[in-house]
């Protein structure tokens, strides 16, 4: 019989990390890299001034420990929730919410007095716009981690 998964669960335990510059942002970009999720994933709450994305992330802490010992890659469920944002605007992002998409990387504009804008950019050329008032994000595994799909490590040519 199959039971929600609990932090509890996870093992090793969850990724929750946070990042307040743009060394600790390199490190988040990194983490969500190759990320998918469909476009119903992807909320503003204008109000709370919060963009939060459900993704499906590899899990690339592990790619090197998973395949030295033979294992199968891994996937997790994560939260990504931007904060002090004050607008969002996108641009080649497909508003069915059906629509998969692949998140390459985040991107910090600086602008003045600290703020600036947080670009999440697709594959695809699709990007999504957050303007901030700082750099204030957490990532969040939400789920156990799962045998990726593909079974491989997502690659990139050059």
């Amino acid at each position: 019989m199959s039971r929600d998964a609990r932090f509890a669960d996870a093992d090793p335990r969850p990724l929750a990390l946070k990042a307040e510059d743009e060394a600790d942002l390199r490190v988040l970009s990194s983490l969500v890299q190759d990320a998918v999720l469909t476009a119903a994933d992807i909320s503003f709450d204008a109000k709370a001034r919060r963009l939060a994305v459900l993704l499906t992330r590899f899990r690339w802490e592990d790619a090197e420990a998973a395949s030295g010992e033979g294992r199968q890659f891994e996937r997790v469920r994560a939260l990504l929730v931007v904060s002090d944002v004050m607008r969002v605007v996108s641009d080649g992002i497909s508003p069915d919410p059906d629509t998969v998409l692949e998140l390459l990387a985040l991107r910090w504009f600086p602008g003045q007095d600290g703020t600036g804008r947080l670009s999440l950019d697709f594959a695809g050329d699709g990007t999504i716009l957050a303007e901030a008032e700082c750099i204030n994000l957490d990532l969040r595994d939400v789920t156990r981690p799962h045998r990726a799909v593909s079974g491989k490590a997502p690659s990139h040519p050059d």
